[in-house]
């Protein structure tokens, strides 16, 4: 909550961790090296972006932001299905 390129209230720090996920963990996902999954517009005109990532611990997450003024706002993270996760694995193989 102290990183302030981020946008963190209750409401989304609550939502997270209903996915046992912390904050922390999706700040880590977004800060790495994330692949991005998709670019998803259904919420009104808010743009929203999905991304594969890795936890510094190595946990594979699925993180889904969008954008405050300057800041990212994680709206939810969450562990993918395995399909995401060894997509996200052999992907990142490739790139090495």
């Amino acid at each position: 909550m102290d990183n302030p390129l981020f946008d963190w209230d209750n409401a989304n720090i609550a939502q997270i961790a209903e996915h046992d996920v912390a904050l922390e963990e999706a700040e880590e996902v977004i800060l790495g090296d994330p692949l991005e999954a998709r670019v998803d517009s259904e919420e009104g005109d808010e743009e929203r972006w999905s991304y594969l990532g890795a936890t510094n611990r190595g946990r594979i997450l699925r993180v889904l932001i969008t954008m405050r003024g300057e800041r990212i706002r994680v709206v939810t993270a969450f562990e993918p299905e395995r399909r995401y996760k060894l997509l996200y694995l052999e992907m990142k193989a490739g790139r090495q």
